[in-house]
Protein backbone atom coordinates (compact mmCIF):
# COMPACT_ATOMS: atom_id res chain seq x y z
CA UNK A 1 0.00 0.00 0.00
CA UNK A 2 1.35 3.75 -0.83
CA UNK A 3 0.60 5.40 2.26
CA UNK A 4 0.86 9.14 2.11
CA UNK A 5 1.02 11.33 5.35
CA UNK A 6 -1.86 10.23 7.84
CA UNK A 7 -2.87 10.75 11.58
CA UNK A 8 -1.87 9.76 14.71
CA UNK A 9 -3.58 6.78 15.02
CA UNK A 10 -3.82 7.35 19.27
CA UNK A 11 -5.50 10.61 18.42
CA UNK A 12 -7.91 9.49 15.41
CA UNK A 13 -11.27 9.65 15.17
CA UNK A 14 -11.76 5.97 13.33
CA UNK A 15 -8.64 3.83 13.34
CA UNK A 16 -8.70 -0.06 12.11
CA UNK A 17 -5.84 -2.47 12.08
CA UNK A 18 -5.80 -5.41 10.19
CA UNK A 19 -9.68 -5.16 9.87
CA UNK A 20 -10.78 -8.08 7.76
CA UNK A 21 -14.27 -9.59 7.06
CA UNK A 22 -14.30 -12.92 5.46
CA UNK A 23 -18.15 -14.05 4.11
CA UNK A 24 -19.20 -17.63 4.71
CA UNK A 25 -18.47 -19.13 0.87
CA UNK A 26 -14.89 -17.83 1.57
CA UNK A 27 -15.31 -13.83 -0.17
CA UNK A 28 -13.48 -11.50 1.26
CA UNK A 29 -14.78 -8.42 1.46
CA UNK A 30 -12.40 -6.35 3.29
CA UNK A 31 -8.64 -7.31 3.32
CA UNK A 32 -6.42 -6.57 5.80
CA UNK A 33 -8.11 -2.75 6.47
CA UNK A 34 -5.51 -0.11 8.19
CA UNK A 35 -7.71 3.16 8.26
CA UNK A 36 -6.93 6.30 10.16
CA UNK A 37 -9.22 9.30 9.71
CA UNK A 38 -8.18 12.82 12.17
CA UNK A 39 -10.19 14.08 14.26
CA UNK A 40 -11.83 17.39 12.39
CA UNK A 41 -11.58 15.82 8.48
CA UNK A 42 -13.78 15.02 6.21
CA UNK A 43 -12.64 12.11 5.32
CA UNK A 44 -13.98 10.47 1.85
CA UNK A 45 -13.62 6.91 1.35
CA UNK A 46 -13.31 6.05 -2.30
CA UNK A 47 -13.78 2.99 -4.78
CA UNK A 48 -15.50 1.44 -6.84
CA UNK A 49 -18.90 -0.23 -5.87
CA UNK A 50 -17.99 -3.19 -4.40
CA UNK A 51 -14.91 -2.61 -3.49
CA UNK A 52 -15.76 -3.24 0.50
CA UNK A 53 -16.51 0.22 1.50
CA UNK A 54 -20.19 -0.34 2.85
CA UNK A 55 -18.84 -3.75 4.74
CA UNK A 56 -16.20 -1.69 6.40
CA UNK A 57 -18.33 1.16 7.55
CA UNK A 58 -20.90 -1.80 9.16
CA UNK A 59 -18.45 -3.08 10.98
CA UNK A 60 -17.11 0.83 12.35
CA UNK A 61 -20.85 1.24 13.25
CA UNK A 62 -20.90 -2.58 14.88
CA UNK A 63 -23.80 -3.90 12.87
CA UNK A 64 -21.57 -6.65 11.80
CA UNK A 65 -18.66 -8.48 13.42
CA UNK A 66 -14.93 -8.45 11.97
CA UNK A 67 -13.84 -11.95 10.74
CA UNK A 68 -10.23 -10.48 12.38
CA UNK A 69 -8.56 -7.04 13.44
CA UNK A 70 -9.61 -4.20 15.12
CA UNK A 71 -11.70 -1.14 14.99
CA UNK A 72 -11.81 1.79 16.85
CA UNK A 73 -14.29 4.67 17.30
CA UNK A 74 -13.97 7.89 18.92
CA UNK A 75 -10.96 5.56 20.57
CA UNK A 76 -13.47 2.99 22.07
CA UNK A 77 -13.52 -0.64 20.30
CA UNK A 78 -16.21 -1.75 18.30
CA UNK A 79 -18.81 -3.29 18.28
CA UNK A 80 -18.12 -3.27 22.07
CA UNK A 81 -18.27 0.15 22.79
CA UNK A 82 -21.01 0.53 20.97
CA UNK A 83 -23.05 1.39 23.28
CA UNK A 84 -21.25 4.45 24.17
CA UNK A 85 -19.91 5.42 20.38
CA UNK A 86 -23.30 5.19 18.73
CA UNK A 87 -25.13 8.37 20.74
CA UNK A 88 -21.90 10.27 19.47
CA UNK A 89 -22.60 9.06 15.82
CA UNK A 90 -24.66 10.42 12.78
CA UNK A 91 -24.93 7.66 10.34
CA UNK A 92 -26.38 7.14 7.27
CA UNK A 93 -25.67 3.76 5.64
CA UNK A 94 -27.35 2.31 2.58
CA UNK A 95 -30.40 4.27 1.91
CA UNK A 96 -32.72 5.08 5.14
CA UNK A 97 -34.81 2.58 6.91
CA UNK A 98 -38.54 4.43 6.62
CA UNK A 99 -41.77 3.77 7.48
CA UNK A 100 -43.98 4.35 4.61
CA UNK A 101 -46.95 5.24 5.91
CA UNK A 102 -45.58 8.21 8.53
CA UNK A 103 -44.55 11.46 6.88
CA UNK A 104 -40.97 12.63 6.77
CA UNK A 105 -41.65 14.68 9.86
CA UNK A 106 -43.16 11.41 11.69
CA UNK A 107 -40.34 9.58 10.94
CA UNK A 108 -37.87 11.54 12.48
CA UNK A 109 -40.40 12.03 15.35
CA UNK A 110 -40.46 7.95 15.88
CA UNK A 111 -36.37 7.92 15.27
CA UNK A 112 -35.57 10.41 17.93
CA UNK A 113 -37.86 8.89 20.25
CA UNK A 114 -35.93 5.68 20.05
CA UNK A 115 -33.18 7.25 21.16
CA UNK A 116 -32.66 7.27 24.71
CA UNK A 117 -30.48 9.87 24.68
CA UNK A 118 -32.57 12.67 23.28
CA UNK A 119 -34.77 15.49 24.90
CA UNK A 120 -38.05 14.69 24.69
CA UNK A 121 -39.18 18.63 24.81
CA UNK A 122 -36.65 19.68 22.20
CA UNK A 123 -37.66 16.89 19.99
CA UNK A 124 -40.56 19.01 17.56
CA UNK A 125 -37.95 22.06 17.39
CA UNK A 126 -35.05 19.54 16.71
CA UNK A 127 -36.75 17.74 14.08
CA UNK A 128 -38.09 20.95 12.17
CA UNK A 129 -34.39 22.37 12.60
CA UNK A 130 -33.30 18.79 11.06
CA UNK A 131 -36.04 19.00 8.12
CA UNK A 132 -35.09 22.65 6.88
CA UNK A 133 -31.09 21.59 7.15
CA UNK A 134 -31.71 19.58 4.55
CA UNK A 135 -34.52 21.23 2.17
CA UNK A 136 -37.94 19.37 3.35
CA UNK A 137 -39.61 21.62 5.35
CA UNK A 138 -42.30 21.58 2.33
CA UNK A 139 -42.27 18.06 2.36
CA UNK A 140 -42.27 16.94 6.12
CA UNK A 141 -45.95 16.17 6.07
CA UNK A 142 -45.53 13.97 2.90
CA UNK A 143 -45.80 10.14 3.71
CA UNK A 144 -42.22 8.89 3.50
CA UNK A 145 -43.35 6.14 0.60
CA UNK A 146 -44.22 9.04 -1.86
CA UNK A 147 -41.25 10.95 -1.80
CA UNK A 148 -38.07 10.20 -4.41
CA UNK A 149 -35.35 8.25 -3.76
CA UNK A 150 -33.40 11.83 -3.52
CA UNK A 151 -35.90 12.76 -0.93
CA UNK A 152 -35.33 9.78 0.79
CA UNK A 153 -31.82 10.08 0.76
CA UNK A 154 -32.86 14.14 2.45
CA UNK A 155 -35.18 12.41 5.07
CA UNK A 156 -32.15 9.77 6.16
CA UNK A 157 -29.30 12.65 6.37
CA UNK A 158 -32.16 14.85 8.82
CA UNK A 159 -32.52 11.65 10.71
CA UNK A 160 -28.47 11.85 11.56
CA UNK A 161 -28.42 15.45 12.18
CA UNK A 162 -31.45 15.15 15.19
CA UNK A 163 -28.53 15.99 17.60
CA UNK A 164 -25.10 17.49 17.77
CA UNK A 165 -22.96 14.44 16.70
CA UNK A 166 -18.65 14.42 17.11
CA UNK A 167 -18.65 12.14 13.54
CA UNK A 168 -20.53 11.96 10.65
CA UNK A 169 -20.79 8.62 8.71
CA UNK A 170 -22.36 8.99 5.02
CA UNK A 171 -22.75 6.40 2.89
CA UNK A 172 -23.24 6.98 -0.19
CA UNK A 173 -25.33 10.53 0.85
CA UNK A 174 -25.56 12.20 -2.85
CA UNK A 175 -26.98 8.72 -4.36
CA UNK A 176 -30.25 9.85 -6.17
CA UNK A 177 -29.91 13.45 -5.65
CA UNK A 178 -30.04 15.89 -8.98
CA UNK A 179 -27.15 18.18 -9.50
CA UNK A 180 -28.49 21.07 -7.27
CA UNK A 181 -29.85 18.05 -4.68
CA UNK A 182 -25.75 17.16 -4.29
CA UNK A 183 -24.61 21.01 -4.35
CA UNK A 184 -26.95 21.30 -1.85
CA UNK A 185 -25.80 18.34 0.26
CA UNK A 186 -21.76 19.02 -0.26
CA UNK A 187 -22.51 22.55 0.80
CA UNK A 188 -23.85 21.22 3.97
CA UNK A 189 -21.21 18.63 4.64
CA UNK A 190 -18.51 21.54 4.49
CA UNK A 191 -20.81 23.61 6.93
CA UNK A 192 -20.98 20.31 9.33
CA UNK A 193 -17.45 19.96 9.43
CA UNK A 194 -16.63 23.57 10.43
CA UNK A 195 -18.74 23.30 13.49
CA UNK A 196 -16.07 20.56 14.85
CA UNK A 197 -17.93 17.27 13.23
CA UNK A 198 -15.96 14.54 11.72
CA UNK A 199 -17.33 13.64 8.47
CA UNK A 200 -16.50 10.02 6.90
CA UNK A 201 -17.82 10.21 3.75
CA UNK A 202 -18.19 7.00 1.13
CA UNK A 203 -18.74 8.09 -2.54
CA UNK A 204 -17.66 6.17 -5.67
CA UNK A 205 -17.71 9.95 -7.29
CA UNK A 206 -14.43 11.44 -7.76
CA UNK A 207 -15.92 14.21 -8.50
CA UNK A 208 -17.60 14.44 -5.01
CA UNK A 209 -14.68 13.34 -3.30
CA UNK A 210 -12.18 16.41 -4.90
CA UNK A 211 -14.73 19.07 -4.37
CA UNK A 212 -15.70 18.58 -0.49
CA UNK A 213 -12.61 16.26 1.32
CA UNK A 214 -9.61 17.13 2.79
CA UNK A 215 -8.86 13.59 3.35
CA UNK A 216 -9.64 10.68 1.49
CA UNK A 217 -8.30 6.57 1.39
CA UNK A 218 -8.99 4.61 -1.52
CA UNK A 219 -10.08 1.10 -1.39
CA UNK A 220 -10.35 -1.15 -4.45
CA UNK A 221 -11.19 -5.49 -4.34
CA UNK A 222 -11.01 -5.12 -0.41
CA UNK A 223 -8.09 -3.49 -0.10
CA UNK A 224 -6.40 -0.06 0.97
CA UNK A 225 -4.53 1.07 -1.87
CA UNK A 226 -3.60 4.59 -0.13
CA UNK A 227 -4.65 7.02 2.28
CA UNK A 228 -3.73 10.83 3.46
CA UNK A 229 -4.61 14.13 2.45
CA UNK A 230 -6.55 14.81 -0.80
CA UNK A 231 -3.55 17.44 -2.08
CA UNK A 232 -1.00 14.92 -1.50
CA UNK A 233 -2.81 11.76 -3.59
CA UNK A 234 -3.01 13.87 -6.81
CA UNK A 235 0.52 15.84 -6.25
CA UNK A 236 2.19 12.14 -6.52
CA UNK A 237 0.77 12.20 -9.75
CA UNK A 238 2.23 13.77 -12.36
CA UNK A 239 0.20 16.12 -14.51
CA UNK A 240 -0.25 16.12 -18.39
CA UNK A 241 1.52 18.48 -20.51
CA UNK A 242 -0.76 20.33 -23.08
CA UNK A 243 0.71 22.25 -25.90
CA UNK A 244 -2.21 24.94 -27.89
CA UNK A 245 -1.22 24.88 -31.49
CA UNK A 246 -2.84 25.42 -34.58
CA UNK A 247 -0.13 22.69 -35.84
CA UNK A 248 -1.28 19.85 -33.93
CA UNK A 249 0.40 17.17 -36.14
CA UNK A 250 3.83 18.64 -36.55
CA UNK A 251 3.70 19.37 -32.53
CA UNK A 252 3.10 15.58 -31.92
CA UNK A 253 5.74 14.82 -33.98
CA UNK A 254 8.20 16.85 -32.14
CA UNK A 255 6.89 15.73 -28.74
CA UNK A 256 7.89 12.47 -29.49
CA UNK A 257 10.73 13.15 -30.65
CA UNK A 258 11.55 14.76 -27.40
CA UNK A 259 10.09 11.85 -25.48
CA UNK A 260 7.02 12.71 -24.50
CA UNK A 261 4.94 9.91 -23.45
CA UNK A 262 1.27 9.44 -24.31
CA UNK A 263 1.11 12.15 -26.96
CA UNK A 264 -2.87 12.68 -28.03
CA UNK A 265 -4.11 14.85 -30.30
CA UNK A 266 -7.11 16.27 -29.94
CA UNK A 267 -9.71 16.44 -33.63
CA UNK A 268 -9.76 20.28 -34.80
CA UNK A 269 -10.69 21.53 -38.29
CA UNK A 270 -7.72 22.06 -40.32
CA UNK A 271 -5.86 25.12 -39.26
CA UNK A 272 -7.88 25.25 -36.79
CA UNK A 273 -6.27 26.02 -33.03
CA UNK A 274 -5.82 22.53 -31.32
CA UNK A 275 -4.59 20.74 -28.51
CA UNK A 276 -1.45 18.24 -28.44
CA UNK A 277 -1.34 16.24 -24.81
CA UNK A 278 1.17 14.14 -23.12
CA UNK A 279 3.06 12.79 -20.11
CA UNK A 280 4.22 15.37 -18.12
CA UNK A 281 7.69 15.16 -18.35
CA UNK A 282 10.18 14.00 -14.80
CA UNK A 283 11.25 17.15 -12.84
CA UNK A 284 14.03 17.31 -13.53
CA UNK A 285 13.50 17.98 -17.74
CA UNK A 286 13.07 21.82 -18.56
CA UNK A 287 9.93 22.70 -19.69
CA UNK A 288 11.55 25.74 -21.58
CA UNK A 289 13.24 22.95 -23.63
CA UNK A 290 10.49 21.49 -24.93
CA UNK A 291 8.81 24.99 -25.98
CA UNK A 292 12.77 25.51 -27.17
CA UNK A 293 12.00 22.71 -29.27
CA UNK A 294 8.75 23.11 -30.90
CA UNK A 295 9.46 26.44 -31.63
CA UNK A 296 12.66 26.18 -33.59
CA UNK A 297 10.54 22.99 -35.73
CA UNK A 298 8.64 26.22 -37.06
CA UNK A 299 5.65 25.12 -34.93
CA UNK A 300 2.97 28.26 -33.95
CA UNK A 301 2.97 27.57 -29.89
CA UNK A 302 -0.12 29.22 -28.79
CA UNK A 303 -0.48 28.12 -25.36
CA UNK A 304 1.75 25.70 -23.55
CA UNK A 305 1.83 24.29 -19.42
CA UNK A 306 1.04 21.62 -16.84
CA UNK A 307 -2.32 20.36 -16.31
CA UNK A 308 -2.94 19.64 -12.21
CA UNK A 309 -3.33 15.72 -12.14
CA UNK A 310 -6.92 15.01 -10.91
CA UNK A 311 -7.90 12.47 -8.40
CA UNK A 312 -8.98 10.19 -11.24
CA UNK A 313 -5.47 10.32 -12.43
CA UNK A 314 -4.86 9.36 -9.20
CA UNK A 315 -6.81 6.58 -8.93
CA UNK A 316 -6.31 5.25 -12.49
CA UNK A 317 -2.03 5.17 -11.82
CA UNK A 318 -2.70 3.63 -8.23
CA UNK A 319 -5.33 0.56 -9.48
CA UNK A 320 -4.34 0.50 -13.25
CA UNK A 321 -8.19 0.62 -13.83
CA UNK A 322 -10.98 2.64 -14.40
CA UNK A 323 -13.23 4.06 -11.97
CA UNK A 324 -16.42 2.29 -13.34
CA UNK A 325 -15.19 -1.36 -12.32
CA UNK A 326 -16.85 -3.10 -9.66
CA UNK A 327 -14.29 -4.41 -7.59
Amino acid sequence: MEELSTADPDTAVIATRALTKRYRGGQLAVDGLDLTVPAGSVFGFLGPNGSGKTTTIRMLMGLIEPTSGTARVLGQPMPRASRTVLPQVGALIEGPALYGFLSGRDNLLRYDAADPTADPRTRRTRVAAALDRVGLTAAGGKKAKAYSLGMKQRLGLAAALLQPRRLLVLDEPTNGLDPQGMREIRTLVRELASDGTTVFLSSHLLDEIEQVCTHVAVMAQGRLITQGPVADLAAGTRGRLVVTTPDTADAARVLKEQGVGDVVVAETAEGAEGRVTGEAPPPERELAELVGALVEAGIRVRGFGLERASLEDAFVALTGEGFDVAG
